[in-house]
C-alpha cells in the first residue's frame, strides 16, 4: 500500500478531561469496542486484581489515577488509530501539553453533573492554541445529572464555541433509556453492561417511530422536543470549521455501561483527520513527504521495571518509518540505527516492521534521545512547539543512605530526562533542586525513586517561588550575569542555566539591573527555543 493510502487510514487522538469525569474508563472501552481488549480493566475497584489498561504505574494502580500519559495503537474500521490518554490531575498538566502536540484531534470527556470543570477548560484552551479539533463527550448519563440543554448552553458559553450535537440523551438516571442519533435517524436502547461487548444492541430505526413512543412515553416526548430545539438553534456540522477547531460535534453516553461509545469511535474515524502538517523552523512538513521525519514527545522510564528501560515515544510526522533504518538525531548530529522498535498497547509492546505518519512509535534507548529531538533520514530539520513550564513549587532532596547516592542520581536523572519532574543543579552548592507545576509530582518521583530505583528520597521545601530561564545574545554578559548570581542560579536537565527567586520582586528587579539579560517562562525543547515572559502572559 502507498504512503499516501497508509497515512489517510491514519487517527491520531488524545482523551482530555478533568479528574474524575471517566477519561481513563471511556479509553477503556474505545479499546474494547475496537477489539484490541476483550475484558475493560475494572477502573474503579483498585482491590481486583484488574486494572485500566492505561493505568500501567504501581502507582496508578494503588491510587486508581492516570499520573502518565500512556499510547494505545488499535484497528478499527479500516482505520489505524493511535489514542493518548492523558492525566487529568493539573499537576501533570505539562505531560498532557505535550502530548496534545502529537495529536491531530483530542475526544473531552465532560462529567453530566459537573459540566467544564477547571482542567478541561485549561486543556481545552491548550486545544485552541494550536488549533487542534475537539470532539465531545458528555459521561455518567445513567446518573442524575445537569439537564443537556443546560450543558450545551454552557460548553458553548464557556468555550466560546457552537456545539453540533450528534446524539441525543433520552432519560438520565433511573429514567436513561437509550441516546437518539441524529445523523442516523434511530435510536440505540441502553441496557447496562460493564465489561464486554454485547453482540447486539437494540436499535429503532426512525425518529417518528410509533413504537418509540409507546415504550418511553414521556420521557422521549421531552426528549424529541429538546432534539427539535438544539437542532434549530445548532448549526450544520462543517468539516472545515470543525478541524480548525471552530466547532465540536457533541455525543451523550454512559462510558462505564459502554453505551455511547461506538458513536464515539465512529465518529473518530468519520470526522477526525488524517495525520496533518508539522512546522519545523526550517519548512513544513507534510505527512505524505517519502522521507521519515519524528519527534520525541514524550520519555518514559522503567516501563519494564526487570530491565530498567528508557523508551523515546516518537510521533511519526511523515513517510514511512522502517526497522533498522539509518536514523539521524538532529540536536547532536549523530546517526544510529535503531534496531528494537516497538508499537504500544499501554505497556504492552510489539516489535514494529515499519509505521507511517501519525503512528506512534518507541525506541528503547540510554539517554542518547531527549524530549524536543527531531529524527529524521539525513535533512536538519527542529519541529518546534514542545512546551516546558517554569516550575512553581520548589524541594530540596537528598538521599536518606549515603550509599544510595549513586541510584538517587541515576533516579533524578532519568526521571528527569521523561519530564517527570524538573531538576535543578545550583551553581552554589550540593544538593540538587527539584521543580514541579503541582505537589503531587513530588510525591509520585518519591515513590518512583524508591520502587523503581531502590532509594529513600528527603525532600524538604525549597525557599523558592518562581524560575526563568535566561538568555543573552552576548554570552560574556550572561556568564557575567551567573557569576553575579551564582546563589540563586542553577542549570536545568539540559544544561540551560535557570534564575530562581524566592519572589516574584526579585525576577523584576534582575531584569531592571541587567536589560540585555532576557527572562523565559516557557522554552520548547533541548534545542533550547525560548519564550519570554510577555508570550506566555
Amino acid at each position: 500500500m502507498s504512503i499516501d493510502k497508509e497515512v489517510s487510514r491514519r487517527r491520531t487522538f488524545a482523551i482530555i478531561s478533568h479528574p474524575d469525569a471517566g477519561k481513563t474508563t471511556l479509553t477503556e472501552k474505545l479499546l474494547l469496542f475496537a477489539g484490541a481488549i476483550h475484558i475493560a480493566g475494572s477502573v474503579k475497584s483498585r482491590k481486583a486484581s484488574r486494572y485500566a489498561t492505561s493505568d500501567w504505574m504501581e502507582i496508578e494502580k494503588q491510587r486508581g489515577i492516570s499520573v502518565a500519559s500512556s499510547v494505545m495503537q488499535m484497528e478499527y474500521a479500516d482505520c489505524v488509530i493511535n489514542l493518548l490518554d492523558t492525566p487529568g490531575h493539573r499537576d501533570f498538566s505539562e505531560d498532557t501539553y505535550r502530548v496534545l502536540t502529537a495529536v491531530d484531534a483530542a475526544l473531552m470527556v465532560i462529567d453530566a453533573a459537573n459540566g467544564i470543570e477547571p482542567q478541561t477548560l485549561r486543556l481545552l484552551q491548550v486545544c485552541r492554541a494550536q488549533n487542534t479539533p475537539v470532539i465531545t463527550f458528555i459521561n455518567k448519563m445513567d446518573r442524575e445529572v445537569r439537564e443537556p440543554t443546560d450543558l450545551v448552553d454552557e460548553i458553548e458559553r464557556t468555550l466560546g464555541m457552537p456545539v453540533v450535537p450528534c446524539t441525543w440523551p433520552v432519560g438520565m438516571g433511573k429514567q436513561f433509556k437509550g441516546v437518539f442519533d441524529l445523523r442516523a435517524n434511530r435510536m440505540r436502547v441502553f441496557t447496562a453492561g460493564e465489561d464486554r461487548v454485547r453482540e447486539e444492541d437494540e436499535i429503532i430505526e426512525g425518529i417518528d417511530n410509533p413504537e418509540i413512543a409507546a415504550r418511553f412515553g414521556d420521557t422521549f416526548t421531552h426528549a424529541r422536543a429538546e432534539m427539535e430545539l438544539v437542532q434549530g438553534v445548532s448549526p450544520e456540522y462543517d468539516r472545515e470549521t470543525f478541524l480548525a477547531g471552530k466547532q465540536t460535534p457533541l455525543f451523550f453516553g454512559s462510558a462505564i455501561n459502554n453505551f455511547g461509545v461506538r458513536e464515539v469511535l465512529d465518529a473518530v474515524v468519520d470526522f477526525a483527520s488524517p495525520p496533518r502538517p508539522h512546522k519545523a523552523q526550517q519548512r513544513e512538513v507534510k505527512p505524505e513527504e517519502p522521507k521519515f521525519s519524528g519527534v520525541v514527545f514524550k520519555i518514559q522510564a522503567n516501563m519494564d521495571p526487570g530491565h530498567r528501560d528508557r523508551v523515546a515515544f516518537i510521533r511519526i510526522c511523515s513517510g514511512r518509518f522502517e526497522r533498522t533504518m539509518r536514523l539521524k538525531n538532529c540536536r547532536t548530529g549523530k546517526f544510529f540505527r535503531p534496531s528494537s522498535v516497538v508499537s504500544f498497547l499501554s505497556q504492552r509492546r510489539e516489535q514494529v516492521e515499519d509505521a507511517y505518519a501519525g503512528d506512534i512509535i518507541g525506541i528503547p534507548n540510554h539517554g542518547v534521545l531527549q524530549l524536543g529531538d527531531t529524527l529524521t533520514e539525513g535533512e536538519d530539520l527542529q519541529f518546534t512547539g514542545l512546551p516546558f513550564f517554569a516550575p512553581e513549587l520548589f524541594q530540596t532532596v537528598e538521599v536518606a543512605d549515603p550509599l544510595r547516592t549513586k541510584q538517587l542520581k541515576t533516579g533524578l536523572a532519568q526521571l528527569g530526562e521523561e519530564g517527570a519532574i524538573q531538576v535543578f543543579k545550583p551553581v552554589a552548592g550540593s544538593l540538587l533542586l527539584l521543580g514541579a507545576v503541582g505537589q503531587l509530582q513530588f510525591e509520585v518521583v518519591a515513590h518512583r525513586l524508591k520502587h523503581e530505583y531502590g532509594c529513600e528520597a528527603r525532600m524538604s521545601p525549597a525557599r523558592y517561588v518562581a524560575a526563568r530561564w535566561v538568555t543573552c545574545e552576548d554570552e560574556r554578559e550572561l556568564q557575567r550575569f551567573i557569576d553575579a548570581n551564582a546563589h540563586r542560579v542553577a542549570h536545568d536537565a539540559v544544561g540551560a542555566p535557570t534564575f530562581l527567586a524566592a519572589n516574584a520582586i526579585e525576577i523584576d528587579v534582575a531584569q531592571e539591573q541587567w536589560p540585555k539579560i532576557k527572562f523565559h517562562a516557557l522554552r520548547e525543547h533541548a534545542g533550547l527555543i525560548f519564550h519570554s515572559n510577555a508570550a506566555v502572559g
